[in-house]
């Protein structure tokens, strides 16, 4: 049957009207830092392989790993882990039904964003 309305409904916010909730942000925060952990595992995978298949290719990876970008991609693959944590805690805290109103999810969401940091900075001076 088609749509006699079709023309007449509203369309949805633009991405220029649109203001991001912090629930919304923090919810796609949590994708990405699913999705970037794979970065982070692949590359220890491949320090891993190397290691054993020869000294001169493990000094090549650990070379690459250990360097300045290395060092960020590994530092951003903590920060993501910890983030994730968080993201997996807080669901586990909403499937309690409790915290599910829009204040308490959006201080969840900062807390989230804030923990994380200091959790990253603290197991980045620990190792």
């Amino acid at each position: 049957m088609a749509d006699v309305n079709r023309g007449k409904r509203p369309l949805s916010p633009h991405l220029t009207i649109y203001r991001p909730q912090m629930t919304s942000i923090s919810s796609i925060l949590v994708r990405i830092t699913g999705t970037g952990l794979l970065l982070g595992a692949l590359l220890v995978v491949w320090w891993f392989l190397a290691a054993a298949t020869s000294p001169e290719y493990f000094a090549t990876v650990d070379g690459v790993i250990t360097s300045f970008v290395g060092d960020i991609v590994m530092a951003l693959s903590a920060w993501a882990l910890w983030y994730h944590t968080l993201g997996g805690l807080r669901h586990l805290y909403w499937d309690t039904g409790r915290g599910m109103d829009v204040e308490t999810a959006e201080k969840l969401g900062l807390m989230m964003i804030i923990a994380s940091v200091v959790l990253t900075i603290l197991t980045l001076l620990i190792v």
